[in-house]
């Protein structure tokens, strides 16, 4: 029998990655103290696809103040959209998330939130694998345990964006 290698396997799956845009951010400006942080998705994205495809990317934020930049390049780079949220972006994402439990195999939650704690568990009911990325530290632990896999989103992932023209920084 012959040793079968990874290049033999051909992964045909499809993810959906759904971002908690204000928990992400909270997390990343907490561990380097620094709010003009961002998440550096070209690096991240292929990072926790590996060889899987994308079917969906959305990054939910509650509040006015969304990046024109971010939401073209999204759209651009990866057909993906940002949602604006009345409040936070637990109720519109759980629900996209169960919109998509049956259209794709993997859904990727990008956030440390305990309250995704009984969607993910929802999601693997519904035969759905489950993922989390976030920053470890800022994760609840029950959700890194419920999830099938973690991703942990660590300074690579992320820049910190120059001083604004006219701006002062520290």
């Amino acid at each position: 029998m012959s040793e079968s290698t990874s290049h033999d396997v051909l992964i045909n799956q499809s993810v959906a990655i759904l971002v908690d845009g204000n928990n992400i951010e909270r997390s990343i400006h907490e561990e380097n103290n620094d709010p003009n942080t961002m998440i550096n998705f070209d690096t991240l994205i292929p990072r926790l696809l590996g060889n899987r495809g994308l079917n969906r990317l959305v990054y939910f934020r509650e509040g006015k103040q969304i990046s024109e930049k971010l939401s073209e390049r999204l759209h651009s780079l990866y057909h993906g959209s940002v949602r604006p949220c009345h409040k936070s972006a637990d109720i519109p994402l759980t629900i996209k998330a169960t919109q998509l439990s049956s259209k794709v195999d993997t859904i990727i939650i990008m956030s440390g939130d305990s309250d995704f704690i009984e969607l993910v568990s929802h999601l693997k009911g519904e035969g759905v694998r489950v993922e989390i990325a976030a920053v470890k530290r800022t994760t609840h632990r029950l959700l890194i345990e419920e999830a099938d896999h973690f991703h942990e989103i660590i300074p690579e992932d992320w820049f910190t964006l120059g001083p604004k023209k006219g701006g002062k920084r520290k």
